[in-house]
């Protein structure tokens, strides 16, 4: 994952430094949206020679500290943010199509598990719009695994009846929410997943909390695994390395988690 920050240069240093060519990338600053700093930053990714695979939306507000707090902040699902973020959302599939980056992924919140409740409708519908943004760039438009289940998800792209809505598959998120097994949901998702993370964790211990996330390898999702269903389901797309701390050993888990996964792509 490539986070721009103040410094885009440095962040795209740090990409090289992992020995990576290509990155997701993370919500930009609104100043990088448009005008001079964009001009900056696509500039600096062409000199870097990093091809950015997909940008992630994300909104100011949200928090993931626990369950609970990401059901009522994250993604489309809250009302009161809803429309700003729908309007965050189609310039940020603009600013990424001015990359010429085709895909757009979010975290659209905890969809209810039932489809006859009013708000499950207003999530279709507003998922819908930022769809039909994307695919008038030509984009597809990802939605992250982990705060469904992997049935209830499908069900919910079906119902938003749109064909560039697609999935980005993070099987340690599947484990952190507690949401299933992740080479199953894998399985049960194939048809729509077009990138996807590498990254593990291990479940939760207790009700309302999230589980832990772990360096590669060393959590419950069984890597070797989903990397060989991976390949069962015929997938060609990017592995994306995601490892949510910071500081050196960042840098160091992502090194081992490329040498891990070269090993077992063979």
């Amino acid at each position: 994952m490539l986070g721009v920050g103040d410094d885009p240069a440095e962040s795209l240093r740090k990409v090289k430094e992992v020995g990576g060519d290509n990155a997701q990338m993370g919500c930009p600053p609104d100043a990088y949206l448009s005008g001079e700093k964009f001009e900056q930053l696509k500039n600096a990714i062409a000199d870097a020679g990093i091809t950015v695979t997909a940008v992630f939306c994300g909104f100011a507000g949200e928090s993931y500290a626990d369950i609970s707090t990401v059901q009522k902040t994250v993604g489309l699902v809250p009302a009161k943010t809803r429309s700003e973020r729908l309007n965050k959302s189609k310039m940020i599939a603009d600013f990424a199509n001015g990359l010429g980056v085709k895909e757009v992924c979010a975290h659209i919140g905890f969809v209810p598990e039932d489809p006859s409740e009013p708000l499950y409708q207003e999530v279709v519908e507003a998922t819908r719009e930022i769809c039909d943004r994307c695919a008038a760039n030509g984009q597809v438009f990802g939605l992250e695994t982990g705060q469904e289940s992997a049935a209830a998800l499908k069900r919910f792209i079906e119902d938003v009846a749109r064909p560039n809505l697609k999935v980005n598959f993070d099987p340690a998120n599947m484990i952190l929410y507690g949401s299933g097994e992740p080479i199953a949901a894998l399985g049960v998702l194939q048809g729509y997943v077009v990138s996807c993370h590498c990254k593990d964790g291990t479940w939760p211990t207790a009700p309302g909390q999230l589980g832990t996330e772990t360096p590669l390898g060393q959590g419950d999702v069984g890597i070797d695994q989903f990397v060989a269903k991976l390949k069962e389901i015929g997938y060609q797309g990017y592995l994306t390395i995601e490892r949510e701390i910071t500081g050196d050993q960042q840098k160091q888990d992502i090194i081992a988690a490329r040498e891990f996964l070269e090993e077992l792509r063979g």
